[in-house]
């Protein structure tokens, strides 16, 4: 978290900054440079500052923009004033497609690291749906999974437990939601509860245990990453159910 946050905070200091920066290069070339080509080339420094940042430093670089275009580059020049008409509209049309694209180009950053996450979380399940292929003993796939559910929800820590289930603490779930006394908890609003939260692990029907997860306060694990959970608890059941058929029972 500390890295994007470092991302945005360069990304809104850069909207600031870079539209002023170019602009004071265009200016000695002012009188060779149309308007309409200085306010594109302001505008690809607003994609520019959107893309590497989020939406909001893509609005400030739009707003800088449209601020030292018309302070350099519309008479009267170095004042805030604009005169004539058609630098009016430039003006405004920087102001309104630089916003625009920067909701844009921050759109499709957010929906670049959605597609990792998806990749990532798709790669975590189908490495635990593969040990469970090769592994000898359950065992070594519960301590995966522990060691999965533990980075993928940042937990504290996380233990499987065996056999009948005790007591009534939080449960997270097949549809990812948590409940906690029957109730729902509002995960997205209130972070996991401080509290260890079970996950149950069930094989053809049959209950064989249950992770008790231990959160860290404060964080606020995605409803994907919960589902991920469920279902490397629900391999867990399946590699649990199949050894105990292979020794002639179940739990």
């Amino acid at each position: 978290m500390p890295r994007f946050l470092n991302r945005d905070l360069v990304a809104v200091a850069a909207a600031l900054v870079v539209p002023l920066a170019v602009a004071a290069m265009i200016l000695p070339f002012r009188a060779g440079f149309s308007n309409t080509n200085t306010a594109l080339v302001l505008v690809v420094i607003v994609v520019a500052v959107a893309a590497a940042g989020n939406r909001v430093a893509g609005a400030l670089a739009a707003v800088s923009a449209a601020v030292w275009f018309d302070f350099f580059f519309t008479q009267p020049y170095q004042r805030f004033t604009i005169t004539k008409a058609a630098d009016i509209q430039t003006a405004v049309l920087l102001l309104v497609v630089g916003l625009v694209t920067s909701q844009l180009a921050a759109w499709a950053r957010r929906l670049k690291v959605i597609a990792i996450t998806d990749a990532d979380y798709l790669s975590r399940v189908h490495g635990i749906a593969a040990l469970a292929q090769t592994a000898r003993s359950p065992s070594t796939v519960i301590n995966q999974v522990q060691d999965q559910l533990t980075e993928l929800l940042h937990l504290r820590g996380c233990r499987f437990e065996y056999g009948t289930l005790l007591g009534h603490p939080p449960r997270l779930e097949q549809d990812g939601t948590v409940t906690v006394n029957r109730r729902h908890w509002d995960v997205e609003r209130r972070g996991l509860p401080d509290r260890e939260i079970e996950l149950r692990a069930f094989g053809n029907g049959h209950f064989y245990g249950r992770f008790m997860l231990q959160p860290t306060p404060g964080t606020v694990p995605p409803l994907q990453a919960r589902l991920v959970a469920v279902t490397m608890a629900d391999q867990v059941g399946h590699t649990l159910d199949i050894a105990a058929a292979a020794h002639g029972g179940r739990r």
